[in-house]
């Protein structure tokens, strides 16, 4: 088939209602530029290819340039655009000279256009071309990025750019995107058309997710020789937290090995109802990554495919686990976002990243929905930045300049660290800050629609119930029945024996210290305050120890002063 073959109405035939309510918008207005935001596998490839051939069609343009993050999602578009009778050459390289005759256009990454934008410039001057930013967000990834895109892609006809996460949290505004200063004076992005996640749980275009979360305690020994311990999941210092974490995802750890163990079965009980059903592992790094496929052939005896990004294999390797029945793919950055593997269904975030960028890109992994009813679960440790982005899967985001710098914070030093984060292995030469002596895991909560549920330890009834749900459940099916599950919890407590014993003091510490942490984190998002700072004005208020060594009533002295200051009281 070819793209002439074709009618307008044929073009927009199977298109889902948001698609077409997008497509109708564009050409309405026939904008120069066009911001689409729409959340991860709602089908913007889909949208992006329909609004091409229509203006290829209409001799609007005669050219695409689609620009992307990576070179999987280069051939990835080209697959895509093949199925709409647009040939798109996906191994354009900057030297090659002209495009063969047989394409229309071609896919490049980012890096490649900063790598010789007036190249790039003359080749969209030579033709009436449309350019599709596929995850425009990457053009701010560098001030160098960003010029090059836009001296690039200027005199295009048409730019159509296309997102489906949270935009950045620096400052640096995104080529051809408009910004709209609001009564704070603080300039936000404009976008034309938005569908996000909540009306698309709703429409059944993504599934559900339910996030089960692990806590545990930590010990680890420092470079000095100290050794030190903490629970991960209770309030922390910012070094403790993150040397916690770290000594979670370490896989001469148990924390690790648990929480892979308790993914698997729950990729067992998917399987049930949804036979192909995939799981991937999120790693920080090349060495992790080969220490988790390990881990899991121990679990499953079964090997896991393990995708690394200097791997020139990495794009089969991906194509060939979406095509295969295989249970579980490693990878450090390879599927972060854009790659398409419909049939993942159960993930482990197991990295250190931190960003609300990074987290969405991941979970969108798992939302691409492929028949209603289909339910995600996703596995991670319990630390607060986490808990709160997979508290907010619905709360739409967007790309903010001029906002105002919050004490401690430094944008500068939040693109460095980004950076860093990206990167698959450490420097060489680089020594671990200490080393893990004991991670062990603890089932924390589920967390779904923003509501927490449950917790207990691994091989709990509690978090058996988690592991056991079904695998296809409508997303209001999974509210009730989690709701359910909360409600008969709380009836068996109530109808305990009156002289029967309580529970041990280690599990009224762990609910209080749980109860106060969901207050803190509310009370957080209600005053913008670091939630550390919120624990030292509690302790000023109501007195005692630090959180890990306060008693039960003195967490509920503080439990309950917070719950004054939401009411306005002091």
């Amino acid at each position: 088939m070819t793209l002439l073959d074709t009618t307008t109405a044929e073009r927009l035939s199977g298109l889902r209602a948001w698609q077409r309510e997008a497509f109708d918008e564009y050409f309405r207005r026939q904008p120069r530029d066009f911001l689409a935001v729409a959340t991860p596998g709602a089908g913007k490839t889909t949208f992006a290819l329909t609004l091409a051939g229509e203006l290829l069609a209409r001799h609007v343009v005669r050219s695409i340039t689609v620009v992307c993050p990576t070179e999987h999602l280069k051939k990835q578009w080209a697959e895509a655009a093949a199925r709409f009778g647009i040939a798109i050459d996906p191994d354009f390289k900057n030297g090659q000279g002209p495009l063969g005759r047989q394409y229309i256009g071609a896919a490049v990454t980012y890096a490649q256009v900063a790598a010789h934008p007036m190249l790039h410039r003359n080749r969209t001057e030579s033709r009436r071309t449309l350019i599709i930013f596929d995850e425009v967000h990457h053009a701010g990834d560098a001030l160098s990025w960003g010029d090059a895109v836009r001296e690039a892609f200027d005199p295009a006809a048409r730019r159509l750019s296309l997102t489906g996460t949270p935009f950045r949290s620096d400052v640096n505004p995104i080529p051809f995107v408009d910004y709209v200063q609001d009564h704070d004076g603080v300039r936000r992005c404009s976008w034309d058309y938005s569908y996000g996640y909540a009306p698309a749980l709703a429409d059944g275009v993504v599934r559900p997710v339910i996030f089960m979360a692990y806590s545990g305690e930590m010990r680890w020994r420092t470079k000095a020789g100290d050794e030190l311990a903490a629970r991960l999941g209770e309030p922390l210092t910012p070094d403790a937290l993150s040397q916690a974490w770290r000594a979670a995802l370490d896989p001469k750890g148990d924390w690790i090995k648990k929480v892979l163990a308790a993914a698997d079965r729950r990729l067992t009980e998917v399987r049930n109802s949804t036979p192909d059903a995939g799981g991937l592992v999120i790693a920080t790094d090349h060495e992790n990554a080969r220490a988790y496929a390990r881990i899991l052939r121990q679990i499953t005896g079964r090997g896991a495919i393990v995708v690394l990004s200097d791997d020139p294999t990495a794009s089969k390797k991906i194509s060939q686990f979406s095509e295969s029945d295989d249970r579980w793919m490693i990878a450090v950055r390879m599927v972060s976002e854009g790659v398409d593997v419909p049939r993942l269904m159960v993930g482990v975030y197991a990295t250190s990243t931190s960003t609300a960028l990074f987290f969405a890109q991941a979970v969108g992994r798992f939302v691409r929905v492929r028949r209603r009813g289909e339910v995600a679960s996703v596995f991670l440790p319990s630390v607060p930045t986490l808990l709160e982005y997979a508290g907010e899967m619905e709360r739409e985001r967007d790309h903010a300049l001029d906002r105002p710098v919050r004490e401690g914070e430094d944008p500068e030093q939040d693109l460095i660290d980004e950076a860093r984060k990206k990167r698959d292995t450490p420097d060489a030469g680089e020594e671990l800050p200490f080393e893990t002596m004991e991670s062990a895991a603890e089932f924390d909560r589920a967390l779904y629609d923003g509501s927490e549920f449950g917790g207990g330890a691994p091989g709990s009834p509690e978090e058996e119930d988690f592991l056991g749900l079904p695998g296809l459940l409508e997303p209001h099916q999974v509210s009730q029945l989690l709701s359910k599950r909360k409600a008969d919890q709380r009836a068996g407590q109530r109808k305990a024996p009156k002289d029967e014993a309580g529970p041990p003091t280690h599990e009224v510490l762990a609910e209080l210290r749980k109860e106060l942490q969901g207050l803190v984190g509310a009370w957080h998002h209600r005053t913008g305050r670091p939630h550390g700072v919120i624990h030292t004005e509690l302790r000023r208020a109501c007195g005692g120890p630090p959180i890990a060594q306060a008693s039960p009533e003195e967490i509920r002295q503080r439990i309950a002063k917070l719950r004054t200051w939401a009411t306005g009281g002091t």
